[in-house]
């Protein structure tokens, strides 16, 4: 399979509200021929916002698309949603742009909503150009507000509106890049092509100021993205990402899609990335514009369109070649519960609810089948009145939605196995899932430690697939859960009584089981918010935002002509307790005063006792969510409830973490123990979890000081950060695992044996090397070097020896050859899990390969590959026992055998070190 490139650009229009990102749309469209007439909001005739809700409330609500050419391109403008509630939709058509433009208010500069926007557009590494509007309005200096979105933004943007020929332009352009800037200096002038290639590497940001309703600057615009736009490069397989899903006219259900790589015709059959399922047919295919379409017969990579014909695609699946996608950044935070009229029927209106799902899955819609109460999610108070609009537009439903109420987290504070059995009479199967702690922000994780020779690969697969598509609810307040990696560590299945669904079965009750043995904490939503305001109020809202158990600083002073000295503060509050502070602070600053939230993840629950006291959830009452097993008894299935389970199930996997239920001593924790019991571990967890995350920062720290010790001033990773090193309190059990008949571990059959050591991981994991690091870090990776050595004239196989380049500025990484073992010295910015990791799943299907190391989620990676795992515990034990079973000479004695590695690498070993 090669590459081919597209002429086809995806380009998003991003604003905050009432920027004149509409107004721009149409001036780009009537400038580049797309469009005969220019509309205007405030006439309600524009091109794209052509909903009676948009043009009734002046916004746009749904993502709409254009097609229009510039030069030798063929761009499809998307025009996305400003307003905050509708965050969702513009975050969805974010993953599908090839580039961006940022309109930003000269008036209002760089709003809180700006900033999300610009955190977005790096999170998704989307190339960015900037319009800045409403130049026409009195008393903007374009100096001074380019001067501020620098401040914001970063020292990458670049004032083209003159021209790229401008000397200053120039010179601003080439400080982008250290080699540009070389040459610059050089007499070499900056292109075109310069401008493309930095702005495709998010290296720089052309900035243009104009006004789109008088047509100002819109020309130079269109001009640049002529100019700047780099042209794409698609494998020529088919694949596509579905990111829309909505209905036309006529009710037709409407799958939207980017085409990223090869092409799509009429009436091919079609399936998801990555799955073996039937294909789907599709049957039409249509480029929209506006509101008009035409039908094509095929669309090639970089293209847009609609299908039809996908009855059961999802927003964010991935099609053909494509994979699934992540999921997104922007959540609701809020719960709404929807007030039915007493004649409309429960059933009917949740089937609407849920046809409205399908085309906003935020609304997480969620009925409660003791109460028959149903909720949605969402963003805000206008999405809310949207709702209600929609639903009495396209249902006939009259619905009123209650206050909104915080959506509320749950996750685990310790790891427990969970076990979940289900045999009824003809159905079995059996799941064992390892449940843990994973770091703040990480969301679910699901994946396999688990041998194809204990569970084969397709029930596996059901497994996983099980656990992804729904989320489990946690056992204090029946709350989702979140940040938490569940493994699957073991299960059986019958030859002819198993069905698919009965590991559905099985895998959701071992999630419940292991969660009512183990320390659960509640979390709720955080903002981040940024005020500014006058000098004078500052302490007020400071104090406010700590009555309401946030956090606030003072990061910006600046005296404004006629204002005063206007300050900035930044912070965090839990969206709780923040309620209608906005108002509040207009309020008491005379209306001189604004402040700005974004949702921030989630954290420990500040009254989580009140909390779970008004939930009053009884985690054993909830039949949707058993945490029991079904085993059969006298020819019948027998519910065993989950504290028992443990001592009925079939497997064993070795793992040494649960308690029974016949063990009395130090049972809180349970969540089958009394509500105050609970409570009470519920408070100690939260300390524990804030405990773990001072632990992470310190040790992070402890390292950072011992090397900028040893060797200087050190860069840190940033966001490519890991966990520190940390002993595994299920090492064993996961070694037990990959053991086999003879009790070897490792051994497969044929193939090379490679032996690979993390380590910065064992200095830090052994307390003499660890002690010697801290006083000379270069003596104590030379004297693990030697051990390494006196322990491969042991071991025979291929030995690599991994160190982090923390000090290494701009290194490219290096390989060692140090007697009989290989030293790899990683790139910058390449840790050595990443090294580890890559080299793991290139040799560990076909050759055996164990890794030392202690890491706690590098270990289950390795497992999953196929490879072995030592803790540095074991990899001391072992270096020790060889050492007193075979004496001095038991070096000498195998250097004689030969079993030191050649002079020089094989072929295989030589091309993987260099990788």
């Amino acid at each position: 399979m090669g590459n081919i490139q597209s002429g086809n650009i995806c380009l998003g229009l991003l604003a905050h509200v009432d920027a004149g990102k509409t107004t721009l749309s149409e001036s780009l469209l009537y400038l580049s021929g797309a469009i005969r007439k220019k509309g205007r909001v405030d006439h309600g005739d524009t091109f794209l916002d052509t909903d009676s809700l948009e043009k009734e409330r002046g916004i746009t609500i749904f993502s709409k698309q254009a097609e229009f050419q510039a030069g030798g391109l063929t761009f499809t403008l998307m025009d996305t949603p400003g307003h905050r509630d509708f965050s969702p939709e513009m975050e969805r058509t974010l993953q599908i742009l090839d580039e961006a433009v940022l309109v930003i208010s000269a008036a209002d500069g760089v709003t809180g909503q700006v900033r999300n926007l610009w955190k977005l557009l790096k999170h998704y590494r989307i190339p960015v150009f900037i319009f800045v509007n409403k130049m026409d309005q009195p008393g903007t200096d374009r100096k001074e507000i380019f001067r501020r979105l620098q401040s914001a933004l970063g020292p990458t943007l670049v004032d083209v509106t003159d021209g790229l020929e401008e000397e200053t332009v120039q010179e601003n352009a080439a400080v982008c890049d250290d080699a540009l800037m070389e040459r610059f200096l050089e007499g070499v002038p900056v292109t075109d092509r310069d401008v493309r290639e930095l702005t495709a590497q998010r290296k720089l940001v052309p900035v243009w100021f104009g006004s789109a309703l008088k047509m100002d600057g819109v020309d130079r615009l269109l001009s640049g993205l002529e100019r700047f736009t780099q042209k794409k490069e698609y494998p020529d397989e088919f694949g596509a990402r579905v990111f829309k899903i909505n209905r036309d006219e006529n009710r037709e259900r409407l799958t939207w899609l980017k085409i990223t790589g090869g092409t799509l015709r009429v009436k091919e059959t079609v399936s998801r990335g990555g799955q073996e399922e039937e294909g789907k047919k599709v049957n039409q295919i249509r480029i929209y514009s506006g509101t008009a379409f035409r039908p094509v017969q095929e669309v090639r990579a970089g293209q847009v369109c609609a299908v039809t014909g996908l009855a059961d695609s999802r927003i964010g699946e991935g099609w053909g070649s494509e994979p699934e996608g992540g999921g997104e950044l922007l959540q609701p935070v809020f719960s709404s519960e929807v007030i039915l009229p007493p004649e409309e029927d429960r059933m009917s209106a949740l089937q609407k609810l849920r046809i409205l799902e399908e085309e906003e899955p935020m609304l997480h819609v969620r009925a409660e089948e003791q109460t028959g109460r149903i909720f949605v999610q969402v963003m805000g108070g206008v999405q809310v009145e949207i709702l209600k609009k929609l639903l009495l537009r396209r249902f006939g439903l009259r619905a009123e939605f209650g206050p909104g109420q915080v959506v509320y987290r749950e996750t685990i504070a310790a790891p427990a196995e969970g076990i979940g059995h289900y045999e009824p009479l003809r159905h079995y199967a059996e799941v064992h899932l390892l449940l843990e702690p994973g770091a703040p922000g990480s969301g679910m994780q699901v994946t396999s430690a688990c041998s194809t020779d204990v569970l084969a690969g397709n029930w596996q697969r059901l497994v996983l697939a099980a656990l992804e598509e729904r989320t489990p609810v946690g056992v204090l307040t029946g709350a989702p859960l979140t940040d938490m990696r569940i493994t699957l560590i073991g299960g059986r299945a019958h030859e002819k009584h198993t069905e698919g669904g009965d590991f559905r079965q099985a895998a959701f009750r071992a999630v419940r089981q292991g969660l009512m043995q183990t320390k659960s904490i509640l979390l709720e939503p955080v903002y981040q918010f940024r005020a500014e305001l006058p000098a004078e109020n500052a302490g007020r809202l400071m104090n406010d935002m700590r009555n309401r158990h946030g956090s606030a600083e003072m990061t910006e002073t600046e005296t404004v002509s006629g204002s005063g000295t206007q300050v900035t503060v930044t912070g965090s509050v839990p969206a709780s307790s923040y309620g209608s502070y906005q108002q509040e602070l207009i309020a008491y600053t005379h209306g001189n005063g604004s402040i700005t939230v974004t949702p921030d993840g989630y954290q420990p629950c500040y009254n989580a006792q009140d909390v779970i006291l008004e939930k009053n959830y009884d985690p054993d009452a909830d039949t949707e969510n058993p945490s029991g097993s079904v085993f059969c008894s006298h020819g019948a299935g027998t519910f065993v409830p989950w504290n028992e389970v443990p001592q009925y199930a079939h497997v064993q996997t070795g793992w040494g973490g649960n308690r029974t239920g016949g063990e009395e001593d130090g049972r809180e924790g349970y969540a089958g123990d009394s509500f105050e019991a609970r409570q009470e571990i519920v408070n100690r967890s939260r300390k524990t979890w804030q405990e773990r995350e001072k632990e992470h920062s310190a040790g992070e720290e402890e390292l950072k000081a011992i090397f900028e010790r040893t060797y200087g001033l050190v860069k840190t990773r940033g966001e490519q950060e890991e966990r520190p090193p940390q002993e595994s309190r299920y090492a064993d059990a996961y070694t037990a695992y990959w053991k086999g008949s003879s009790g070897q571990m490792g051994k497969r059959p044929g193939g090379k044996a490679y032996f690979l050591v993390d380590g910065y991981n064992i200095i830090f994991s052994w307390d003499d090397l660890r002690e010697l690091a801290s006083v000379n870090m270069d003596a104590a990776r030379d004297k693990l070097i030697e051990l390494m050595q006196d322990y491969q004239g042991y071991l025979g196989e291929t030995l690599i020896l991994v160190f982090d380049a923390y000090r290494v500025k701009g290194g490219r990484g290096e390989v060692q050859k140090n007697n009989n073992i290989y030293v790899v010295y990683t790139k910058e910015a390449e840790t050595a899990d990443a090294y580890i990791e890559k080299t793991v799943h290139e040799l560990g299907r076909r050759h055996r390969v164990t890794v030392a190391s202690s890491d706690g989620l590098e270990q289950v990676i390795i497992l999953g590959e196929g490879a072995v795992r030592m803790s540095a515990r074991e990899l001391r034990s072992e270096i020790e026992h060889r050492k007193k079973t075979v004496g001095n000479g038991w070096k000498d004695e195998q250097a004689g055998r030969k079993n030191y590695l050649l002079d020089h690498a094989d072929a295989e070993t030589a091309e993987m070190l260099k990788k």
